[in-house]
């Protein structure tokens, strides 16, 4: 495929009202670009990185597509320092698009710089269980992304071998929609697809063996690939954004891990239990904005992404 067919690098235009995002702070030296329900772009315009990518993590939290005034201290931190960990874990695998950790000081730790790539306009989701959005799929039609399991999977299930489910870009606010191998082929050619297919079922293979051994299931990840050549103009798949967070990835504990029920995973799972808990005094289906975290909910969601950081790297945060 020609390279003129990929995304561009600085991703899809928002109204961030839309969302109650709040406004991304100015960053000297940087121009902001883009504002996601968790990450805060930039690009940089000085110094030896100008024209690459400042890519900061936030303490924002989001749950049933609502991003909430309550941040959960030092989340932008865990989920930096964690996808700097994985992608270490990975390089012999596939390269990345990371350039430097020495960013400005207002956004020291949960920020990095990256090179920018012509992203592909696919979510590469590799799935080992099945749960969640593939699982409503199996019950409805018995495949997910077009590729047809065994009857008799329940939430949970293992998948063996774990499968290439891949799901289209949507614009913020929307969701990501389901689409086979084949959709993805068509989208940006039999080459690189399979290039993706194959790179993301790796990946998913390492981490998921590291991940059993940290006592965790790494139930299935969504990543993302760009493109770039370099000074001899050679064109290389490159590893983007962030990678196997709890916020891009669902980890359960294994030991609470039974097929047929539903197991918490390590992210804003105590978020969403409390949101849908009496509680809360919430109905999802009215259309409000959900009320404050409760400090023990941020302090239980805190502890949750901790644990993950440190079950994973053995590294005390």
């Amino acid at each position: 495929m020609s390279d003129d067919s990929l995304s561009p690098p600085i991703f899809y235009p928002v109204t961030v009202a839309d969302l109650n995002i709040p406004p991304a702070p100015a960053i000297p030296g940087a121009r902001h670009l883009h504002s996601g329900k968790v990450r805060d772009l930039y690009q940089i315009q000085e110094g030896p990185y100008a024209g690459q990518l400042l890519m900061v993590a936030s303490d924002r939290i989001s749950a049933f597509d609502h991003v909430f005034d309550t941040t959960i201290p030092d989340k932008g931190e865990i989920l930096t320092r964690l996808s700097l960990w994985w992608f270490e874990q990975l390089e012999d695998l596939v390269p990345n698009h990371v350039l430097s950790t020495d960013v400005p000081e207002q956004v020291q730790g949960r920020a990095l710089i990256c090179q920018q790539l012509q992203m592909f306009p696919v979510e590469c989701v590799a799935r080992g269980y099945l749960t969640g959005s593939g699982l409503r799929e199996y019950d409805a039609t018995g495949e997910v992304c077009g590729i047809p399991l065994p009857p008799g999977l329940v939430d949970g299930s293992r998948l063996t071998p774990a499968i290439f489910t891949p799901a289209t870009k949507a614009e913020l606010g929307d969701h990501d929609e389901n689409v086979t191998y084949e959709h993805v082929a068509r989208q940006i050619g039999e080459d690189d697809a399979a290039e993706l297919r194959r790179l993301t079922l790796e990946i998913y293979h390492r981490a998921e063996e590291i991940a059993r051994g940290a006592g965790l299931i790494l139930a299935d990840t969504k990543l993302e690939f760009g493109v770039r050549r370099d000074d001899l103009g050679i064109r290389a798949v490159v590893l983007g954004d962030e990678v196997l967070t709890p916020d891009s990835s669902r980890y359960w504990d294994a030991a609470q891990w039974v097929p047929g029920t539903p197991t918490p995973s390590f992210d804003k799972d105590v978020i969403r239990r409390w949101l849908l808990s009496p509680e809360s005094g919430w109905d999802r289906a009215g259309g409000a904005t959900p009320p404050p975290l409760p400090e023990r909910i941020v302090e239980q969601t805190r502890a949750r992404y901790v644990e993950a950081y440190q079950k994973l790297t053995g590294r005390t945060f």
